[in-house]
């Protein structure tokens, strides 16, 4: 059971993000091809359940996706902004509503293209007020160089801002929440009240993921949300995916055929649980394996 959807595209005053896999909202992912073409996610959802699902992932979201998937296309410098966990998204937006857990795996990045990712160690709490909604948050944060394949976690609490020239696959919980804290003059509404209540205290350090960029495999994210593998592929494999749980493969280059359905770079696929048959169409495919 192996599914490609058509992305979204969401424009953005900053660039814009491609929906690839996605049940929020309006923005309903759509079976691109195969018998099932036109489908949306939660209507396969309805149809399949815990054969697509999974058993586990199943009973514990009540039958809804749990993930989004995206890609970040930024042409200028992203708000910067803060997610909640679920807790908070519970207080602040109503019982159901779900925080905001997510991971960005650099797709490409520009010579000199950075990212901010949590308050300086250090940091109290009267510094980040007077300092919220004008550009002296800047000061406040951790500013990291980006290169092409880095990683960086950013569970939810955590204030961070993607800079322009980076091209970004972000996997995170199933939500939209976002509240802006700064956003360079562009007038658009802050949400400094719900931010704090959202941001997570103390500042803690390092926020990059080390990884072995010439390993076959390497885990790079383990969290209650998901769970994300980057595989370099040079030989037919067999991939057993977590318990319980669908799979969503992510392609970062090369071309690669899933169970029969031909992958290439920069598209994604949903899969049901267990495992699954993926062969590289060309001398290396690189990709992501994603599950909750």
């Amino acid at each position: 059971m192996i599914y490609k959807f058509e992305p979204i595209w969401v424009p953005k005053p900053w660039g814009g993000e491609y929906w690839l896999i996605s049940a929020v909202g309006d923005r309903l992912s759509v079976v691109a091809e195969g018998p099932e073409a036109g489908l949306t996610l939660p209507q396969l959802i309805e149809r399949h359940g815990p054969e697509l699902l999974g058993d586990r992932v199943h009973a514990e979201t009540g039958g809804r996706f749990p993930l989004l998937l995206k890609i970040i296309d930024a042409r200028e410098d992203l708000s910067v902004q803060v997610h909640p966990n679920d807790a908070a998204a519970g207080r602040l937006e109503g019982i159901g509503s779900r925080g905001k857990t997510e991971m960005w795996y650099a797709e490409h990045a520009d010579s000199g293209a950075s990212l901010l990712s949590g308050l300086r160690p250090g940091v109290t709490r009267q510094q980040y007020l007077e300092a919220e909604g004008s550009d002296a948050i800047m000061d406040l944060l951790n500013r990291y160089e980006v290169h092409t394949d880095d990683v960086f976690f950013l569970p939810a609490g955590r204030i961070h801002a993607i800079g322009a020239g980076c091209r970004m696959v972000e996997i995170q919980q199933s939500s939209d929440i976002t509240y802006r804290i700064y956003d360079y003059g562009r007038n658009r509404e802050l949400h400094l009240e719900k931010a704090r209540e959202a941001i997570t205290w103390p500042p803690r350090g390092d926020y990059r993921v080390p990884m072995d960029h010439s390993a076959k495999r390497t885990n790079l994210v383990v969290c209650n949300s998901f769970v994300v593998d980057r595989f370099i592929l040079t030989t037919p494999a067999t991939i057993q995916g977590v318990n319980g749980s669908f799979s969503i493969i992510t392609m970062l280059s090369g071309e690669a055929e899933a169970s029969g359905t031909h992958l290439n770079a920069g598209e994604s696929a949903l899969i049901g649980p267990g495992g699954f048959s993926i062969a590289p169409l060309s001398p290396k495919a690189i990709f992501l394996l994603t599950s909750a």
